[in-house]
Parts: structure tokens; C-alpha cells; sequence
């Protein structure tokens, strides 16, 4: 017998539904993902740490969850990370019975194990449609016999950001695809430095199968100093008000001419060094169907996001330009800079996990170490 559990916005709607994985109340903000597949990568991904994760599609944990095996030191095999991120998870169906080759264990067993506590049998479109049209929004999951607790955590770089530098060596430079036909550029015998604000490890091992090694720092290392290439700057959790250590840095690392990349929270703390003002999005960019436009083409992108802020468009320096623009709301979703090799973006240029994603931003990088 399930316990029943309620979802409880902090506008007062409620929904109610059943208890999945852990039985502890937890609050926090609630947002949401679109994608069709791919809940172990968006679990594990530390872009939603502290937060409320409601995927849209109807039914979850029918493929279970892979090996939690590591390839290296703290880098994931086959996951986003070494653990779950989000304090809770919001499905509209949940698969008791799973089945798929790669799989090793349920998605509630898994979810047990690592505390996360869910709920089911709530009509998801309808929540993420209060989503949309009210914008951020904290909530708490509750199940039957607890009290919603108080939400004192913060989502923050520092929480899942690796503690001391991490070093991965290339592997043998694949020849690799894309989507698109074309091959993938390949960086053999390159160093990047990767300022983990908590990187995706699909990022880590998409370098190291093109031939680069791969050096992980933490968000307030000064990495300046050292033998590099080029520098990747990941996505995260929080804002750039807790990582002021980390703008100042990027700001000496762009005096200089060797190539930088910027996602998500890394793409605002790449903007603010560069001297551009952030405005918070009055929809922010969630889930995997973000369309795009890349400037100076007619190039459209279906983007994963799960950003609440954007670049002031009257603060970009002349030295820069727009990269990528929201086709949804006109934001700005990317910029670069008009002669050096600097760029950013609101999105995941690779899509969802996998090499043999369209990832020709990222290729863009690769190709100018």
C-alpha cells in the first residue's frame, strides 16, 4: 500500500498524489524538464541541486537506472555525476517493473538509497503550466504523516563543486559523427581546464575521447598559472553573487587569447567578467525544447535549458556580439567575443548525453585549442 503524499505550492495549490522513494518531506524550488528519456542523466545532473525536479513525461522509471561505476577518479561512467542532486521528484506515472539491458537496479531503489523523495499521480502538464505562466515557484513535497519543512538550503556552486584539482588523462582521440553529418573536432595532445561548478561529466568524458586532458578545478581555484589551452566553465547550481572568487579570474583569464566556454551559470559568470549586466528572464528557460537561432544564419536549435537569468542586451561590450537568441522570448541565449576566441551559452550545446548529439558549439571550442 503506497502512502499518499502532497505536493504543496507555496501560492497554496496543492496536488495530490503518491509517495515515491523516500518518506521525508522536503521543500524547495520546483521546476521542470521535457524531455522524453533520460531522468538517471537529469537526476544526477548538479545544475538542479536543492531543487523540486517535475519531468512532463507521463511515464518514468520503465528503463530503470544504470551502473554507478566510475571510469576515473570522481568522474561517472554513465551518469552526470556521482549522486542525485535534486531534493525531490514529481512524475505523473511511476513503472514498478523496468527493463532494459544497461539497467541495474530501479529507479525507487536507487532513489531510496540516495534519499530522494517523490511523488506520483499528480497531473504534471497542469503543474508545469502554473510553472510557465507564474514563473519560479518553491514547493513541498509532504507525504501522509510529515509537515512541510522549513527550505533553508541554498543552491550554490559550492555545494558541488570537486574540493581540490582533479586530473584526467586523454584517452585516444575518437573519430566521432554528429547529428549532423559532419565529423567532430578532436583535441589530441590539448590541456582544458574544466572550473567544475558542477560539470556535467558527460562534458569531462566528451574531452577526453577527443584526445584532451582534462584538468577539474574548483570554482574558486586560480588556475592561471598553469599549462592550458583552453578553459571550459561549466553549468551549476545558484547564481553569480556566491562566485564573485571565480569572475574575478575568468576576468584575468580573458586579457589573454587562449580559447574560453561558458554554459549555463559558467556563460553568466563569463558575461559579468567580460563587463555585461544579468536581468532575471520573466519565463525562465526550462526543459528540453528551447528553440534558438544562431545569429547571422538561419540555424535553429531545440536546446535543453533550466536558466532563470539572461545577458542585459544594452550592457554587452562593442568587443562582443550576440551568439544565440530565444526564439521564444527574444532573450539572449549566447554570446562571443567578435575577435578572440570566447564564447557562452544559456544551453547544452550537447543536447543530452552522448557524443553522437548535435554538438557543433562545442566542436566550435574543440576546434580553436
Amino acid at each position: 500500500m503506497r502512502l499518499k503524499a502532497t505536493l504543496r505550492l507555496e501560492n497554496g495549490l496543492e496536488f495530490h498524489g503518491y509517495s515515491l522513494g523516500s518518506t521525508k518531506a522536503v521543500g524547495g524550488e520546483v521546476v521542470f524538464n521535457t524531455s522524453m528519456a533520460g531522468y538517471p542523466e537529469q537526476l544526477t545532473d548538479a545544475a538542479y541541486n536543492q531543487q523540486i525536479l517535475c519531468l512532463t513525461y507521463p511515464l518514468i522509471g520503465n528503463y530503470g537506472v544504470p551502473s554507478e561505476e566510475l571510469l576515473a577518479e570522481s568522474l561517472s561512467k554513465n551518469l552526470e555525476s556521482d549522486k542525485i542532486h535534486p531534493l525531490g521528484l514529481i512524475v505523473f506515472d511511476y513503472c514498478e517493473e523496468y527493463s532494459n539491458w544497461e539497467a541495474v537496479k530501479s529507479l525507487e531503489t536507487w532513489m531510496n538509497e540516495q534519499g530522494l523523495t517523490g511523488i506520483y499521480g499528480i497531473d504534471t502538464r497542469e503543474l508545469t503550466k502554473v510553472l510557465r505562466d507564474k514563473g519560479s515557484m518553491k514547493g513541498y513535497i509532504i507525504p501522509e504523516g510529515t509537515t512541510a519543512p522549513a527550505v533553508t538550503e541554498v543552491p550554490a556552486a559550492e555545494n558541488v563543486s570537486c574540493k581540490a584539482p582533479i586530473v584526467y588523462p586523454a584517452q585516444p582521440a575518437q573519430e566521432v559523427e554528429n547529428i549532423n553529418g559532419s565529423k567532430a573536432a578532436t583535441a589530441e595532445g590539448k590541456k582544458v581546464v574544466v572550473v567544475d561548478l558542477g560539470v556535467k561529466h558527460s562534458v569531462i568524458r566528451g574531452l577526453i575521447a577527443r584526445g584532451a586532458e582534462v584538468i577539474r578545478v574548483p570554482y574558486n581555484y586560480d588556475f592561471t598559472s598553469m599549462e592550458y589551452d583552453g578553459v571550459y566553465v561549466s553549468s551549476g547550481p545558484g547564481c553569480t553573487s556566491e562566485c564573485s572568487a571565480t569572475i574575478e579570474i575568468l576576468k584575468k583569464v580573458i586579457e589573454g587569447n587562449k580559447p574560453v566556454f561558458g554554459l549555463g551559470l559558467g556563460f553568466h559568470l563569463l558575461a559579468v567578467a567580460a563587463g555585461c549586466g544579468l536581468a532575471n528572464l520573466e519565463h525562465p528557460h526550462r526543459g528540453a525544447n528551447q528553440p534558438v537561432r544562431k545569429e547571422g544564419t538561419n540555424r535553429t536549435y531545440i536546446s535543453s535549458q533550466n536558466v532563470c537569468r539572461t545577458v542585459k542586451p544594452a550592457t554587452v561590450p562593442s568587443d562582443w556580439e550576440v551568439y544565440f537568441t530565444n526564439l521564444n522570448d527574444g532573450a539572449i541565449d549566447g554570446l562571443r567575443h567578435k575577435t578572440k576566441p570566447f564564447a557562452g551559452l544559456n544551453f547544452s550545446p550537447e543536447v543530452c548525453v552522448g557524443l553522437t548529439e548535435n554538438v557543433t558549439p562545442f566542436d566550435e571550442f574543440i576546434s580553436k585549442l
